[in-house]
């Protein structure tokens, strides 16, 4: 039990059986020796190993010392590696969406203005007295107002959208 326990310890505590050596000044293969219950330490060797390891003499000597702490601290980094690198996944992965849909809205926005263009604006020569053709003619003409007017901002902001979303090799 002893064995186990100093083991344990030492391991949970990250040190090496060369570590624990240089500190108690003594061999390494002494260590090892008690690791492997072919001898004890004497009285003053185990206050000075409780020392090291900074617990108490009977928890040396008593029950059973599970050896969690370094086992965890590995599972831990682990987890946070892999959590780390699901979020730069995602990262990249938004990034890559907003890049395209500032590609589309740029499209989108040439396309409406070709339209206009090619078009002509023909609501203009509609028969306004009709209450319906008005209604739908001030539509179209609010639409294309706003658009002339708004669609240049937008278009700016998308291309400095897309160089700022730029994948950088």
């Amino acid at each position: 039990m002893l064995s186990k326990n100093i083991k344990a310890i030492r391991k949970s505590k990250g040190l090496s059986q060369q570590e624990l050596a240089v500190k108690l000044n003594v061999v390494r293969q002494t260590i090892s020796k008690w690791e492997q219950g072919l001898s004890v330490p004497d009285s003053d060797m185990l206050v000075s190993l409780s020392e090291v390891f900074e617990t108490s003499v009977s928890t040396l000597l008593g029950e059973n010392v599970i050896e969690s702490e370094i086992d965890d601290l590995k599972a831990i980094s682990a987890k946070l590696e892999v959590i780390n690198l699901q979020l730069a996944q995602r990262k990249t992965t938004r990034k890559r969406i907003v890049h395209w849909l500032l590609i589309s809205l740029c499209v989108v926005v040439v396309a409406i203005f070709s339209i206009l263009l090619e078009v002509e604006s023909p609501y203009l020569a509609w028969d306004y007295s009709d209450p319906e053709t008005a209604v739908l003619g001030v539509v179209f003409h609010s639409f294309e107002w706003l658009l002339v007017r708004v669609a240049p901002i937008i278009l700016i902001g998308a291309i400095v959208g897309i160089i700022l979303t730029q994948k950088k090799e």
